[in-house]
């Protein structure tokens, strides 16, 4: 009898696990696909403005204690190729309790006009930030920029192409790690990111599917982000409460592999516990706020639904993995059923293993096939995801107290991962 009871818990869970994992390894199929067919004939398509029509840009920064990354960041500004009567630099300090407000304030000074600084008393977080930025800005077209981000020059020359397209509203730029070398966790980020970016989002983009944006690197239009009232100033995930709306509203958003910007990861793990226990918190959060999607379902609507149930999927498969090592203890009677939760789990995480190790090798310039002995640290890696997802659920149900963590950077350059830049 218990054995029948945990059959009828344990395989809905199978098939919602196999459902998720088969419908995304169809987006990294294409996504892959397409970044190594695809990518150059896309950017060589695209149209330019001409350049008395070319739209005005406000690149907004919101920063709170980045004594470390602001000035990278604002000699990076400096040098981009864009014309400077059409280009503003809108510096949001929140609160720093460091050498922030000096540094700024310092370039605000040296180049009047162009960088602009305010500064605000108290922090009240990343959204609100942006938000107060928005109220200032006068360019026709929003960049956002992290502290630690160092776009190239030409960032502006190549994502103005793509809102030549009057449907696309947002623009979600590619993101690498700047750190990549300083150690193991550095360097596995540095992959994830370029799983993440060159074959999920990019598979998104070419199947029309819900492009998320991802807070850093990413282009709004003004009338479009007034329109919906700027950014959730409750949200944990702002980005990606954005994202959702706009897509609600039938707004656009494209991925562009040629546009990206470096940016630093967490070297621990510590780090990257506060970190990714701030965005899934905010992914559930917004999954529940947006439920009703769910609906009104439609090809994007769906894959939204299904993007947003990514930290659950995590929870599910970390606890198959505990089921199945009960699989020792458990009275003869439940054995059958444990057993064949055993088998599924470990076949499931295989699968999952083996799409992401592939992908890392067919995205990776040149192809690599070493990159296959990252594998076992997949394994891992998904293992703390599931760890740091069940966190941020508990948080959520018991209602604690909602903080908007930063991430402290610490401005370090290793090697900017030659295997993935962007070529």
């Amino acid at each position: 009898m218990l054995g029948t009871i945990l059959s009828l818990i344990v395989i809905p869970i199978i098939i919602i696990i196999y459902v998720w994992v088969l419908y995304n390894a169809r987006v990294l199929a294409f996504g892959v696909y397409y970044s190594r067919r695809k990518g150059k004939a896309e950017e060589s398509s695209s149209k330019a403005f001409k350049p008395n029509d070319i739209p005005s840009f406000s690149i907004i920064v919101p920063v709170k204690d980045e004594e470390t990354v602001i000035g990278r960041l604002l000699d990076a500004a400096l040098k981009i190729n864009y014309p400077r009567d059409k280009l503003e630099v809108i510096i949001v300090e929140d609160g720093s309790g460091d050498r922030t407000i000096d540094i700024c304030k310092r370039y605000a000074e040296k180049h009047p006009g162009f960088i602009k600084f305010f500064h605000r008393e108290s922090s009240g977080g990343k959204p609100s930030a942006l938000n107060y930025g928005l109220k200032v800005a006068k360019g026709e077209i929003f960049a956002f920029f992290d502290a630690d981000n160092v776009p190239p020059p030409d960032i502006l020359q190549k994502v103005v192409k793509y809102f030549m397209d009057p449907r696309v509203a947002a623009v979600q730029g590619r993101t690498m790690t700047i750190n990549a070398d300083e150690n193991m966790l550095t360097k596995f980020i540095s992959y994830e990111e370029a799983v993440w970016c060159e074959a999920y989002l990019r598979g998104k983009d070419v199947l029309d599917l819900f492009v998320h944006l991802r807070g850093s690197c990413q282009f709004i239009r003004r009338s479009v982000l007034e329109k919906l009232g700027g950014f959730s100033e409750d949200a944990l995930s702002e980005d990606m409460e954005l994202s959702v709306r706009l897509t609600r509203e039938n707004y656009c958003i494209k991925y562009a592999s040629d546009v990206y910007a470096w940016q630093e990861s967490p070297s621990s793990i510590k780090q990257l516990f506060r970190q990714r226990v701030r965005w899934f918190r905010g992914t559930i959060e917004v999954a529940l706020k947006y439920g009703k999607l769910a609906t009104k379902l439609n090809r994007k609507t769906l894959d939204v639904e299904i993007t947003l149930f990514g930290p659950f999927i995590l929870i599910f498969s970390l606890l198959m993995y505990f089921s199945a090592s009960f699989i020792f203890f458990a009275p003869p009677a439940l054995q059958p059923a444990w057993l064949i939760l055993t088998q599924v789990s470990v076949m499931l995480t295989t699968v999952l293993m083996l799409i992401c190790g592939l992908a890392l090798v067919f995205i990776s310039k040149p192809l690599r096939a070493r990159n296959l002995l990252w594998l076992p640290f997949i394994y891992f890696y998904w293992s703390l995801q599931g760890i740091i997802a069940l966190y941020a659920v508990l948080l959520t149900v018991f209602r604690r107290p909602k903080k908007w963590l930063k991430t402290k950077k610490k401005g370090i350059v290793k090697n900017f991962n030659p295997c993935l830049s962007v070529q």
